[in-house]
């Protein structure tokens, strides 16, 4: 009754408390999409500044005369010193002090670091297109003019930069690529490695592959040469296909204008999360923004009011309980203690039970008087036909339906009555080719000659003797305390009955005569019968090989014979 009472109040205050926390939880969202766009132009602002410097001087630097004079003519010594100081010059301005350049003409790979430690040695390598680590400068040979951005980890130079790739294009022809990086790592930490609770910021490319993470091994190196299946993308962030599909949208609704940050719920780790994206159209780079909003807004400020809530629910149940036990449980715990009564068959508690208040409970009280009374009557007139019908099963479950001696259940079970206290004699009777007389007569006249030797065999036995139809047109004989004499009188009479005159049946198919096999043997007292069978079907076999009508008595001799004679 208590969780009752509980329920009733729990059914009021759900929607109360669903519309309580849908305000809280629309509140928080509205909130937190504010605060994700205003992370994401704040990422976006933050990204910017600490690039588009370096794109624009690496810009400026790819459209010097001296640059493409020299791509044009990599030979002339004059051309090559000019170029080489234009490239020192910039690189004192560049934030890494470190610049590259590939020739396109060559494939000449030229460099120097903040150290100036390749001043007069800026010719590293050559690349080549059958060399995989070669293969970010044909990447973005491909791209067109212009900077693109590019995160790559240089095996030969032992450096991971965020590099900016510079082409130098003369009409369609590319005279070369050249640019500068900025480290890794002091990236992350000026950009994107700024702790704030439960914001994560990252950078992505248009295919998604991440360029910039606090996180180090999420960062795709070499993005621009390495195979897709291979790299490791914003979208493997997120648990669904739907929320990669949303994440998609996003980015594809800021990069063509619609708005400077856009945000939606998607699931990440199997909790929502909320995204917000900017784009950096001058970098072609999208600013992604992870909030856990449950980090951000502590959601157990609503702790107290949900505990005041509970107390004074749990008081006022306890009001209503202290009422309803006086008036209502306590008098249902008599009830309850008369039906254990009947339960048990004693339906005397039940006698006064309707003379006491007349309301709801005690009407029903009265009404269990009456159910109580009848419910015994028809329980004792049903447990006499049950125990009537019983009785009559169990006849009929050790009767054959057919000729209405014992079936083999019924045998086995006297048999199992016998074998205990002396020996016992067993008959097997078999009707001769009894299949011939179904195909010449058929089955009619085939179950009248099954039920009359049942019949003949039932009369010439003695009246403690037990006979059972043991197969279709086979006959178990039970002979209990039987002797060999008495054990041969009784075959010998068996097969006069059957022999004594011919089975009658329907005038128009006249009668039929038959014989039988028999085959008899003594078992001692504790044989099982399987044992007995065993030993008579022996006999009845060897009557049958013997040419038929005939008994034959089982003996240790008999045995080899039939052994003989089955091989």
């Amino acid at each position: 009754m208590l969780l009752f009472v509980l329920l009733g109040f729990a059914a009021v205050a759900a929607p109360a408390f669903v519309a309580l926390n849908w305000v809280v939880n629309s509140t928080v969202i509205q909130l937190g999409t504010l605060f994700a766009e205003k992370q994401v132009l704040y990422d976006r602002h933050r990204g910017l500044e600490a690039l588009l410097r370096e794109v624009s001087l690496a810009e400026t630097l790819a459209g010097s005369q001296a640059i493409r004079d020299w791509a044009l003519d990599e030979s002339n010594l004059a051309l090559k010193q000019r170029g080489i100081a234009e490239l020192e010059h910039y690189r004192q301005s560049f934030a890494d002090h470190s610049y590259f350049f590939v020739i396109d003409q060559s494939g000449n790979y030229y460099f120097n670091d903040a150290a100036n430690g390749y001043a007069g040695d800026q010719l590293r390598y050559a690349v080549s297109p059958g060399n995989p680590r070669d293969a970010w400068y044909f990447s973005t040979k491909a791209l067109g003019e212009g900077c693109h951005l590019n995160v790559d980890n240089d095996a030969n130079l032992r450096v991971t930069k965020v590099w900016m790739n510079c082409v130098i294009r003369e009409g369609r022809h590319v005279l070369g690529v050249l640019g500068t990086g900025i480290d890794l790592s002091a990236f992350i930490q000026e950009v994107v490695n700024i702790p704030q609770v439960g914001v994560t910021s990252m950078f992505v490319d248009r295919q998604g592959q991440v360029q910039a993470h606090r996180d180090e091994n999420l960062v795709n190196l070499a993005s621009l040469s390495s195979d897709m299946r291979d790299k490791r993308t914003v979208y493997s962030l997120v648990d669904t296909p739907a929320d990669q599909e949303t994440l998609q949208q996003l980015m594809t609704s800021v990069a063509a204008g619609g708005a400077l940050a856009r945000s939606a719920f998607v699931s990440v780790g199997g909790q929502q999360t909320l995204v917000g994206v900017g784009y950096l159209d001058k970098l072609g780079w999208f600013n992604v923004t992870l909030m856990d909003l449950d980090a951000i807004i502590d959601r157990r400020l609503f702790l107290p009011i949900g505990l005041l809530l509970l107390a004074v629910m749990v008081l006022v149940a306890v009001l209503l309980m202290l009422v309803f036990k006086r008036a209502v449980l306590d008098r249902v715990a008599a009830l309850e203690g008369v039906v254990r009564s009947a339960r048990q068959g004693d339906y005397r508690p039940a006698i006064g039970m309707g003379s006491g208040q007349q309301d709801e409970i005690g009407r029903l009280a009265a009404s269990f008087t009456e159910m109580a009374a009848a419910v015994d009557d028809n329980t004792r007139l049903l447990e006499a036909r049950v125990r009537e019908r019983t009785s009559e099963l169990e006849q009929l479950a050790f009767k054959d339906g057919q000729t209405g001696i014992l079936n083999r259940r019924g045998f086995i079970a006297a048999h199992a009555e016998v074998v205990v206290s002396a020996g016992y004699g067993l008959l097997l009777v078999d009707i001769d080719r009894f299949k011939s007389i179904n195909d010449r007569y058929g089955h009619a006249a085939g179950d009248a000659v099954v039920l009359e030797v049942a019949r003949r065999i039932s009369a010439a036995i003695r009246s403690g003797d037990r006979c059972a139809r043991w197969g279709g047109d086979e006959f178990i004989v039970l002979l209990p305390q039987c002797t060999p004499e008495q054990l041969r009188t009784i075959a010998a009479r068996v097969m006069a009955a059957i022999d004594e005159r011919p089975i009658g049946l329907d005038k128009e198919d006249g009668s039929i005569v038959t014989s039988v096999s028999v085959g008899a043997c003594l078992a001692d007292a504790g044989d099982s019968l399987d044992v007995a069978t065993d030993m008579a079907d022996t006999a009845l076999y060897m009557a049958k090989s013997q040419g038929r009508n005939m008994v034959v008595v089982f003996d240790a001799d008999l045995m080899v014979s039939a052994r003989n004679a089955k091989d």
